[in-house]
């Protein structure tokens, strides 16, 4: 399918990040927190299932594992290679029905990401290194290092199967990433990584690009006009960040103005800006059997507008990135007209406008709402009834369109953007900064 939407689709073709994020090490560090409880769950579940093989191999009694409990469990980054998954767990082993063993089991795991076929991300174990020694007996509580069970030969085979059977979670948590997440219900979206993060010192750093598909079908994005990438502490770097090592956040995501732009892109492909304006009857000056339209009387029985995008070129979306600032740049065409059901224009007005755009997160949603209109430009488009002076034609739609066309979008808008986030993840402690060109979002993880 991904093959034939590039073929339909050429945009697609270029395969370029919109978005993107960087796990800190701190990030790191909690996520490693957060999953003793699911290494100890697996790890008891089978060491101490009775049919399981001998943890040491050599034994001649059979050793009965009694107890797993994982001390410690830590995840470290590996420059340019990966993570190193450290876990110690100390297990209560019976050889004998009169005597206990305590053993402290150590596993060292390198880890690294690749792309599956599917194209989502998974973990992967590239080495495996588990070690065990006695750490007390009720038999030898003097010698407790001299042991000669200490020396056996683990069975490697069987912990670094245990260690595949850790990541199955995880897996599956990062499959959930390019889920597709509704927007409107005849518009949705889906971030898709574009190639295994880099590990670095700073972090772990994804880039994503973002596919939006109306009515199931593929939608074809503008084509940004510079490549986004993450942002980097290098000072040579057009985008400034905190080094990641230093941020007391766990992760922080950043999203390129392209991504906003061909976010409008799609709703409005969608027809999310498709809307119908009534006007009721209503009199002025005296003049009763008129219908009133922005406070001007025009003689036409049941007058409305439906507003459309606008029908003329480069009349796309887009969202500006300034310091501290987001603004939408909407291109719409207002046709007015008369009668109901069968509606029939007579008047159309080109309405280009600028409205600001506030941002927040709310759980793994980025919430936009458009603020105030900061600026509107009227034209008229086509007139069965006439030339329109330009103050008349603001005196009749400036009203309407300052008040309508923003709490018209903000219902649009009003469920939020799902974030790239994986299943039982939530974000926390959230901040949104604006830049050019970019925005960043530095939040915590709460499971």
């Amino acid at each position: 399918l991904s093959i034939l939407l590039s073929l339909l689709v050429p945009t697609h073709a270029i395969r370029s990040p919109d978005c993107g994020g960087i796990l800190t090490p701190s990030g790191l560090s909690y996520l490693a927190e957060v999953s003793k409880p699911h290494a100890e769950t697996v790890l008891r579940q089978d060491l101490m299932a009775p049919t399981v093989p001998d943890l040491f191999l050599g034994s001649r009694e059979r050793n009965q594992i009694d107890s797993v409990k994982v001390a410690d469990l830590s995840l470290s980054l590996i420059p340019d290679a990966g993570l190193r998954l450290s876990i110690d767990v100390d297990l209560g082993v019976t050889p004998a029905p009169s005597t206990t063993k305590e053993m402290r089991l150590s596993i060292l795991a390198d880890l690294h990401v690749e792309m599956n076929p599917e194209g989502n991300l998974e973990l992967v174990t590239s080495t495996c290194k588990p070690t065990v020694e006695e750490t007390q007996s009720t038999e030898e509580m003097e010698s407790k290092s001299s042991s000669s069970d200490v020396d056996k030969v683990i069975n490697v085979d069987k912990i670094c199967l245990e260690v595949s059977k850790l990541l199955l979670l995880p897996n599956e948590q990062l499959a959930s990433l390019t889920a597709q997440f509704p927007i409107t219900p005849s518009c949705q979206g889906q971030y898709l990584p574009l190639a295994a993060p880099m590990f670095s010192e700073q972090g772990i750093t994804i880039s994503l690009q973002t596919t939006f598909q109306v009515v199931g079908m593929g939608t074809p994005l503008p084509v940004s006009p510079v490549p986004f990438s993450m942002p980097e502490p290098a000072s040579s770097s057009p985008y400034h960040l905190e080094p990641a090592s230093s941020s007391p956040s766990h992760l922080t995501l950043a999203f390129s103005e392209h991504f906003y732009t061909s976010l409008f892109f799609a709703l409005e492909m969608a027809g999310a800006f498709n809307m119908t304006i009534p006007v009721s009857r209503a009199s002025q000056q005296g003049r009763s059997r008129e219908c009133v339209f922005g406070g001007t009387a025009l003689p036409h029985e049941g007058l409305g507008g439906a507003v459309c995008p606008a029908e003329k070129g480069e009349s796309s979306p887009r969202v500006v990135l300034e310091e501290d600032k987001a603004t939408l740049k909407l291109f719409l065409t207002v046709h007015v007209g008369a009668g109901s059901p069968a509606f029939q224009s007579f008047l159309s007005v080109n309405v280009d406008m600028s409205a600001g755009l506030l941002l927040s997160v709310a759980s793994t949603r980025m919430m936009i709402s458009a603020a105030a209109i900061e600026d509107v430009e009227l034209s008229l488009a086509a007139s069965d009834v006439g030339p329109v002076p330009a103050d008349l034609l603001e005196e009749l739609f400036l009203p309407t369109v300052r008040g309508e066309v923003p709490a018209q979008l903000n219902v649009v808008l009003s469920e939020g953007v799902f974030l790239p986030h994986i299943s039982s993840f939530t974000y926390t402690d959230v901040s949104v900064v604006i830049h050019k060109d970019y925005v960043l979002v530095p939040c915590n993880l709460q499971v």
